[in-house]
């Protein structure tokens, strides 16, 4: 007989049983559901609806089945559906009549969405750990490159030249941004949604309050049918995740090009790196690409939730059995890539002398002569004019600007003079942009302290 056969006088299809049951991908939240029933058991106990006996007893029996698990000793039932019913099943299995009693005041609605919260706040907080401990890499690999000098690049083609620590702090701003969005999704994970019930709570004298608290949450649902049909919290995770992974991605997509032999920027460490079963030459950059890959697979995640989601009535629907795969899936893919990558990062040799070779070509100092056209009163429009006027010749005749001499400078404007070539180099490109933000080796180590300040905090 089910938990909720009572009013059904044939037993389930097994064809049903095997579609309808979550137990197969819902057990890993077992911790999570003892933890909350043993909360729910001890407010029952508190508000009298159980003796101090039959709470104490209960709880003792859900202790005892979390420390089976743990060791691996309980073989779940698909019968039993879900990873509620499954506890319950053996709690009473083990301490009789009064494991029907832990139910009181409670619906499977309010418990699944408690376990996922608890769930989330674990994972999030360790996903957080995963991006601090690969910030703190970033920083360390930026601290030895302060003055290290590659092309910067737009739409893929040379721009300007800028320092190897700045190219890899702007991947520390990203990854702070996703630190501080997984902060907010967190306050709103926060929340006790024990106690809504199947819908409409109950009229039994729970005390949610007390729940809330031995729990940790910061607060409790405020709507009761919202409580139990929210999951905003899985979709705004799954985006938050999303995001992690974009970041990621772009960096390995840089970092595939950088290993490549027309970049020759980098060389992967071989233990990050795979061969050819055909070609003996080849040194690949799997692990990027995987992690690449691996980013459609958490978007598809975030696509299928808000689509699962997107015609429900309030408010519980079984369709929303559907969050806990993708969420699983999207929590060990962030993890697993944030877990490969940072090592893979930190073993990266960079080539130093090949950066700044290919931020000598390219006409990467174009713009500083333009804006030294600019201090000397010509119209920025009118300067714009004259130096792509002078790399269509420099094109022409296979020189850079920098090898022309200052009588053909002066053909193309008489405001060019002989400090023209203080300009010209790529230090002095870099070391001219000392703003806040920018690239210059002082801009840098003011970047690097801010760094350092966020990860101590």
């Amino acid at each position: 007989m089910k938990l909720w056969g009572g009013r059904f006088t044939k037993t389930t299809d097994r064809l049903v049983e095997d579609f309808h049951s979550s137990i197969s991908f819902d057990q890993r939240l077992y911790k999570q559901d003892i933890e909350g029933s043993i909360a729910h058991a001890r407010m029952l106990t508190a508000v009298g609806l159980l003796t101090p006996e039959e709470g104490e007893k209960i709880v003792e029996g859900l202790k005892s089945i979390r420390k089976d698990i743990d060791a691996g000793q309980v073989t779940f039932d698909i019968g039993a559906e879900d990873i509620h019913m499954n506890v319950e099943k053996l709690l009473t299995e083990r301490i009789g009549d009064v494991g029907k009693k832990l139910h009181t005041g409670r619906s499977r609605n309010d418990q699944v969405t408690l376990d996922l919260r608890l769930y989330l706040k674990d994972e999030i907080n360790s996903i957080k750990d995963l991006l601090t401990g690969l910030q703190r890499v970033l920083v360390d690999i930026a601290s030895e490159h302060i003055d290290t000098i590659l092309p910067g690049y737009t739409h893929l083609q040379k721009a300007q030249p800028v320092t190897l620590a700045h190219h890899l702090l702007a991947y520390f701003e990203m990854f702070y941004r996703d630190y501080q969005r997984l902060n907010d999704c967190l306050e709103r994970v926060n929340i006790l949604p024990l106690g809504a019930g199947a819908l409409a709570g109950t009229t039994l004298p729970i005390d949610r309050k007390k729940v809330a608290g031995e729990l940790g949450f910061k607060d409790m649902s405020a709507n009761s049918l919202d409580a139990v049909s929210d999951r905003d919290y899985v979709v705004e995770f799954i985006s938050v995740a999303s995001l992690i992974m974009m970041h990621l991605s772009r960096f390995c997509e840089e970092l595939i090009l950088w290993s490549s032999e027309e970049f020759s920027f980098i060389e992967l460490d071989d233990a990050y790196s795979t061969g050819s079963s055909m070609m003996p030459q080849k040194k690949n950059p799997d692990v990027a690409e995987l992690v690449r890959g691996k980013t459609g697979r958490v978007y598809g995640h975030l696509m299928g939730m808000l689509t699962v989601m997107k015609g429900l009535p309030l408010a519980y629907n079984k369709d929303m059995q559907e969050d806990k795969e993708a969420l699983f899936d999207a929590v060990d893919t962030v993890k697993g890539c944030l877990m490969v990558f940072t090592p893979m990062l930190a073993t990266t040799k960079f080539k130093k002398d090949n950066m700044r070779k290919a931020a000598d070509q390219g006409f990467a100092n174009a713009t500083d002569v333009a804006e030294y056209l600019v201090r000397k009163g010509v119209p920025f429009r009118e300067a714009h004019a004259v130096v792509g006027s002078l790399v269509l010749h420099c094109l022409k005749i296979g020189k850079t600007i920098s090898q022309l001499t200052l009588k053909e400078l002066q053909s193309f404007s008489t405001f060019f003079e002989e400090d023209i070539f203080d300009c010209l180099s790529i230090e002095a490109c870099v070391n001219g942009r000392n703003l806040p933000g920018g690239p210059a080796p002082d801009a840098v180590r003011q970047a690097l302290e801010r760094a350092k300040k966020i990860l101590d905090m």
